[in-house]
């Protein structure tokens, strides 16, 4: 069953190529991480640079510092980058095409707002990440729903957070929040280099905060009406989505059994794929096998 999912994988990637007149390269990952790098480098090297890329990206999110690597590195590769989104583009994937030069979105493209996440084991029942909102909008939920004056409600959002975050966990949290407002703007250079600063700047802080849950999913229309470069094309949202089809079942959750070793990510040409292999358990690193399709 795989071999026949790889198979028709391989044919439908080759004709995308072949449309396109491009280099084509997939990115598929339940998470974007560090670990990704040395496969992509591998994979971008045989290529070597090109003037025009095309990445399939799919995946649900990852790691911020993770993201800007991988896009710096796609960068170096080529002059023009694109980035074909039939499905998940989730929170870390959304900011990685904000590197692109255009987004070219099907129907089912899925995006979200780019807010950094706080993860931790609270008490049974408390939630395991909270984004940056949950925090900075508690204030306003004590000023709107408990009637406190703002300087009362602050005040109080700032003793009852103290008690509940150890004060450094939430200062490293504000730092992340601000180290994600400069990756995203420097993401965002590549893609809208003529506009000012201060509108990148607006940008990313409306992918960052301008919705009530970083669950929120965008769609292509709405990334169009924040400015960025989202494009539509029938025949290849078409072939991506067969492509995605098939990574569905293959990477990520669909592929996944509490008995068998699994594969949660997936860097693949029309030439070849790496599969990065977890244990069920994930108590093993990932283990990288290449496959060259004939």
């Amino acid at each position: 069953m795989a071999q026949s999912i790889m198979a028709g994988l391989k044919s439908t990637l080759l004709r995308l190529s072949q449309h396109r007149q491009r280099q084509l390269l997939v990115i598929s990952a339940s998470h974007l991480d560090l670990e990704l790098l040395p496969r992509l480098q591998q994979s971008l090297r045989r290529m070597g640079k090109v003037e025009q890329l095309d990445v399939l990206l799919q995946a649900r999110g990852g790691e911020v510092n993770a993201t800007r690597r991988i896009a710096l590195l796609l960068r170096r590769y080529c002059q023009t980058l694109t980035f074909i989104v039939p499905y998940h583009c989730q929170s870390a994937a959304t900011l990685l095409t904000l590197a692109g030069d255009e987004i070219i979105a099907g129907d089912l493209a899925l995006f979200s707002p780019i807010d950094p996440l706080l993860h931790g084991s609270g008490p049974e029942g408390a939630p395991q990440a909270m984004s940056c909102q949950d925090i900075r909008r508690f204030g306003a939920l004590c000023q709107d729903w408990f009637g406190q004056d703002q300087q009362q409600a602050q005040q109080q959002a700032l003793s009852l957070l103290c008690q509940s975050i150890f004060p450094p966990t939430l200062t490293a949290f504000y730092r992340s929040t601000q180290e994600l407002q400069d990756i995203g703007e420097q993401l965002l250079t590549f893609q809208l280099p003529a506009i000012a600063s201060a509108q990148r700047h607006a940008l990313v802080q409306t992918l960052m905060f301008g919705y009530h849950s970083h669950d929120y999913t965008l769609t292509a229309e709405e990334l169009l009406a924040l400015g960025l470069k989202v494009s539509r094309d029938d025949e290849i949202e078409a072939q991506a989505w067969e492509a995605s089809l098939a990574l569905q079942a293959l990477v990520g959750g669909a592929a996944r059994s509490a008995e068998n070793d699994w594969q949660d990510a997936m860097i693949a040409t029309p030439e070849y794929c790496w599969l990065r292999i977890r244990s069920a358990d994930m108590a093993r690193q990932g283990q990288w096998r290449e496959e060259v399709w004939q």
